[in-house]
Parts: C-alpha cells; sequence; structure tokens
C-alpha cells in the first residue's frame, strides 16, 4: 500500500454519521476503510482531523488559470478536489479563430486572455472540447470538468446578432452541442443576462437541451434574471428542461435585490413542487451576499449586439451612451437583471489595465465613471454587486439538492473572497459557527451530491474502490482566510488535500504534484 491514513474520523460525503476508521490508499484509489492491520510505505497519523471525499467546485472560473498557474492554490488549499468549467455560457471551447478572439475579449475580466493582454498569457493551441480537455491531461493542480458553453455556440454559429437562428444556424448549434458532449463534457451552460447567450429564445434552448438530454448531461444555466421577475426566470428554466428531457443544475441560484429579500422560500417551493413531479434539478450557491461579474455586463442586450468592438464604439458615440445609461438607471437593464443600477453597489474589484487600478475598491459615482472606465479599460473591469441577502443564502443552502460553488473570478486586484473561502466559509461560518448545516450535510452537499449529478461512479464519496481524492481539516479550526480587505488569504485548518492518492497539499503547504486531469462525461446508455 502506498498510504495508510490512521485514526480518522470519516464523514463520507453520503450524509451519514462520521465514524472512526483508518483509510488505505493504493495506485490512486481508497482500498481499504476499517481497521488496517498491514502498513504502508507512507503513514498518516490523522488523529483529531476529519477525513472526508474532495470538495468539487460545481461553478469555477479557472479556465485559464488551470493553465496559466500550476500552484492553483486558490482553489487546492480550500480541499477542492474537481472543478466544473466552460460556465455561464462563455468559454474557450469550440471556437474557431473569429469566435476565439471575440470571446477573449468579452471575458478577459473573468479570465484575462484578451488578445491584448501583455502578460504572457496561455498559448491558445485548441478549437475543439476534446481538444481543451486534452491540453488539462498534460497535468494541472486539480481535476477539471467541462460545460458546453451556450453562448460561444451561438457566437459560432451565427455571431453576436440579436436575431432567431436559422434553421442552417441551429442545426449547427445541436452539431457543435453534440461534439463537445461526445468528446467529454457533462452538460451545457448558459448565460442568459450575457450576450450573445442571452439572444437564445427559450425555443432555441430546448432544441439544444434535448441534444444535451440525449448524451446523459445536464444545463446549467445562469437564467435570466436574478433581481426583477427572478422567479418567472427560475420557472421558465424548470419548464423548459422538462420539455427537453433534461437535467438542469441552477448556477449559482440566490435571490438578489431589494425585491427579493426574504424571498427565498418561494423559490424553494418552486423548486419542491417541480421535483415532486419527477424532476431532475440541482444547484449550487456559494456562501456570502455580494455578487460578482463584469461591468461591461450590467449594459442592455441590444448594447453588446455585434460583439465587444460594438460595444466599445457604442459607448464612444454620445447619443448611444445616453441610452445605455437611460436603461440602466431608469427603466433596469436586462443585463442588470431588470433592476435600476445603484450605483453605491458597484464595487470595482479588478481593472485589465494596470493604469486603472486606482479604481480598484471604489464605489461608482455614476455612469460617467462607469463609461470611462469600461472605454479606458476595454471593458475589462470586474465588479462586486453588493445586492444580496443573508437570510436567502442560508435558506438556500439548507435544501436537499444544494451543492457548492465558488463562481469563483481569480482575476483582479481585490477579487470577491469567495474564489480563495467558499468552501472552508461553508464549513467554518455556517457548520460550526452558526450551525446552519450539520457537518456531515456539508460535507454531502459539497462532494457526494455533486458527484452524483455529474454522475460520477467512483468519485465524490470515501468508499473502498473509489478514487482516493480526499481532504482533511480540523473541524475545530477550518475557516476562510480570505475577506472583503484581503481577498487571496489560504484558508485555516485543511493540512492535507490528495488527488488520486498524491498529496498536492502537505501540512498545510502546496506541493509540486499537478495530479489533475480532465473528467469526462461517463458515457450514457446507448452513446
Amino acid at each position: 500500500m502506498d498510504l495508510v491514513i490512521r485514526g480518522a474520523r470519516v464523514v463520507d460525503g453520503t450524509g451519514g454519521p462520521p465514524y472512526t476508521a483508518d483509510v488505505a490508499v493504493h495506485a490512486g484509489r481508497v482500498t481499504e476503510i476499517g481497521r488496517v492491520r498491514s502498513g504502508g510505505r507512507r503513514t498518516l497519523d490523522a488523529h483529531g482531523l476529519v477525513l472526508a471525499p474532495g470538495f468539487i467546485d460545481m461553478h469555477a472560473h479557472s479556465d485559464l488559470a488551470l493553465l496559466r498557474d500550476p500552484d492553483h492554490s486558490a482553489k487546492a488549499a480550500q480541499g477542492v478536489t474537481l472543478e466544473v468549467l466552460g460556465q455561464d455560457g462563455l468559454s474557450y471551447a469550440p471556437v474557431d479563430d473569429r469566435t476565439l478572439t471575440e470571446v477573449r475579449a468579452a471575458i478577459a475580466g473573468w479570465n484575462g486572455g484578451a488578445p491584448w493582454d501583455p502578460d504572457g498569457d496561455v498559448d491558445f493551441d485548441w478549437r475543439t472540447v476534446g481538444e481543451y480537455l486534452d491540453r488539462l491531461d498534460t497535468g494541472v493542480a486539480v481535476n477539471a470538468a467541462y460545460l458546453v458553453p451556450q453562448g460561444t455556440v451561438r457566437a459560432y454559429a451565427l455571431g453576436w446578432a440579436d436575431r432567431p437562428a436559422t434553421p442552417a444556424e441551429l442545426d449547427r448549434m445541436r452539431r457543435l452541442v453534440a461534439e463537445g458532449l461526445a468528446q467529454g463534457a457533462v452538460g451545457m451552460s448558459s448565460g442568459l443576462t450575457y450576450t450573445p447567450g442571452m439572444y437564445a429564445s427559450g425555443a432555441e434552448l430546448t432544441e439544444l437541451c434535448r441534444v444535451v438530454a440525449g448524451y446523459g448531461g445536464y444545463y446549467c444555466p445562469h437564467h435570466r434574471s436574478y433581481g426583477h421577475g427572478a422567479l418567472g426566470a427560475y420557472a421558465e428554466m424548470v419548464e423548459l428542461t422538462r420539455g427537453a428531457g433534461c437535467a438542469l443544475h441552477l448556477a449559482h441560484a440566490t435571490m438578489n435585490f431589494g425585491e427579493n429579500e426574504g424571498r427565498a422560500g418561494e423559490l424553494l417551493a418552486l423548486l419542491d413542487d417541480a421535483l415532486a413531479g419527477g424532476a431532475d434539478i440541482t444547484l449550487d450557491s456559494y456562501p456570502y451576499t455580494p455578487g460578482c461579474t463584469t461591468l461591461v455586463a450590467l449594459l442592455p442586450s441590444w448594447a453588446g449586439e455585434g460583439g465587444p468592438e460594438a460595444v466599445l464604439a457604442r459607448l464612444r458615440d454620445d447619443a448611444e451612451a445616453e441610452r445605455i445609461r437611460y436603461a440602466l438607471e431608469v427603466t433596469g437593464a436586462d443585463g442588470c437583471h431588470g433592476v435600476p443600477v445603484d450605483w453605491s453597489t458597484i464595487e470595482i474589484s479588478g481593472t485589465a489595465d494596470p493604469a486603472y487600478g486606482a479604481y480598484v475598491g471604489t464605489r461608482l459615482d455614476g455612469w460617467e465613471s462607469a463609461r470611462r472606465l469600461l472605454l479606458g479599460d476595454r471593458l475589462g473591469p470586474t465588479v462586486l454587486q453588493h445586492v444580496g441577502h443573508e437570510e436567502n443564502v442560508r435558506a438556500i443552502m439548507r435544501h436537499p439538492v444544494h451543492t457548492g460553488g465558488s463562481d469563483g473570478i481569480l482575476r483582479g486586484a481585490k477579487p470577491h473572497p469567495r474564489a480563495y473561502g467558499t468552501f472552508p466559509h461553508y464549513l467554518g461560518r455556517y457548520v460550526r459557527e452558526l450551525g446552519v448545516l450539520s457537518l456531515e450535510e456539508c460535507v454531502a452537499h459539497l462532494s457526494g451530491r455533486p458527484a452524483a449529478r455529474l454522475r460520477l461512479p467512483d468519485r465524490g464519496l470515501v468508499r473502498e474502490g473509489y478514487r482516493a481524492d480526499l481532504v482533511l481539516f480540523d473541524p475545530e479550526t477550518v475557516a476562510a482566510g480570505a475577506t472583503y480587505e484581503n481577498p487571496r488569504v489560504l484558508p485555516a485548518g485543511i493540512p492535507y488535500v490528495l488527488i488520486d492518492g498524491r498529496f498536492v497539499m502537505r501540512d498545510g503547504r502546496r506541493t509540486d504534484v499537478l495530479a489533475g486531469r480532465s473528467v469526462r462525461r461517463t458515457p450514457h446508455d446507448g452513446r
């Protein structure tokens, strides 16, 4: 045996009661649980520590960070052993050269990687989903699964036009989604407050979801509003996927802005009714109230037609800029969830160009400041939106189909602390301090339940024969170190993390092990 972990308090990811046991690991898998009499090449005394399955981040924005940063302690130090990428309908595969250039510009605030980015970014030497996953297989910090991004697919098939797809274009989108799933993607994502994905009708999305269902994948939408009309936006996704026969996973599910304060119960009642009727639904959330996105994402959808360069042209034009301002401040832009923007809630968290670094940590004082920053930083700024409600966050995390997702954006001088703190924050704040979840229930939300959604047959539980993706933490001290003031601080109380039985964190320090690989969709019956 390679390793014997002695005397751990095992919380196995099922939600069942903890128990004390030795755990033996060999050739990347758990081989024995109980009283292990034989020794291993290495022994770890785990008395006082909880042994759990590695955590699965169901909503990550590490698409380039995994390739750019071999250390990736932001996630490894939290006990994350698997991230799900390709989120919110925008990522870097499948693409052609034109689409790649456009997408790199559109989501530079999430991931860097803009065509003009001077910081020695990654070599974009892939075009298909399979090629991107192959690139991950050369060795990265943690495992990664991928969702086919519907917005990228739409940009590839018909550009950034706000119009219905022609039958030929819809067929092309179906083929692109099918190819991505056949190459290993676990499902499809959408960003329905982001261009160009938001231009798709419900009928168009239903057709693509039928393709996803045929491959046994799931649909993960950032739906059309988390503000005005949020319940209707959730209901649209439920009905759409039920009509398509497709599993649904609701991205960063919450109820935000003033009109939704205290209304999480209405969302959960909607989901409970659908679940009782046989719908296959899960969701993820992060344990914080502010959201985080790009500043340009708040603009009305018509301002994004034509792609990033067209947005910049509209911002330069005084008349067009005034139309944008009116939509933002008076009518409520669809990019800002139909709610008139309150600039005092918008905090700049990062810029692409360091020359605009003085904006970081400040609140915008109005549209003209936002316009100047968008133009100067070429749509690069990221923002925190202080629009959430603690009671909604707590109610949603208690739901039995809930899973954990950081939605962590790693770029920017002051990123949201969720990027470095989500998983220890669940364990330290919401388990130990507040008792919102029991320890065993919380671990199930962070491991076993996500693995079940991803249909992974040998991950997410501490069980003989399963992969040895494991985390050991001290339940009395585990806590997020990241704060809004200092968001890049690593957590406390998580000394050991293993992927495939290899230590990626040992004694609280990142090793040089790159044990992460792509985790591809398990073939569905008939495929």
